[in-house]
């Protein structure tokens, strides 16, 4: 049975990359440790990890993308909370079991080899919620 490893990362979407990070590196000395362009999200992402989690500032890069069509619709602010799982294709076929709806039908994959995918905040108190699975 798939199971729930950990809270991987919190998202914040941000309008202003630098302005952000002043408050989250420069106030709270949370230390960046990288600056990423995505360019598959058409976003750029700050990754500010803490204890066993990360804080990622997630800024579009294009007009036309799913974040910066949030961001217009929301303003800046809390995006998703990702979890880590041991196995993301059996925690999707759990999830489809119980009627949870999926954004994605399958993972993604990420450039750096992580498979992802997001449950609609529908079928989840409103809450966007991504799933992770780091490669071994």
């Amino acid at each position: 049975m798939p199971a729930i490893k950990s809270i991987n990362h919190v998202a914040v979407v941000v309008d202003d990359m630098e302005k952000s990070l002043a408050f989250w590196r420069d106030a709270l000395g949370i230390e960046l440790h990288e600056l990423r362009n995505v360019p598959a999200e058409k976003s750029q992402v700050a990754f500010l990890p803490l204890a066993g989690a990360e804080v990622e500032l997630v800024m579009p890069t294009t007009d036309d993308s799913g974040i910066a069509k949030y961001l217009a619709k929301r303003g800046p602010g809390m995006h998703h909370i990702c979890l880590e799982v041991d196995d993301i294709e059996g925690m999707m076929s759990q999830l489809r079991e119980k009627s949870i709806r999926l954004i994605n039908e399958e993972p993604r994959i990420s450039d750096d080899g992580k498979k992802y995918a997001f449950i609609h905040p529908e079928s989840t108190g409103g809450v966007l919620v991504e799933l992770y699975q780091i490669s071994a």
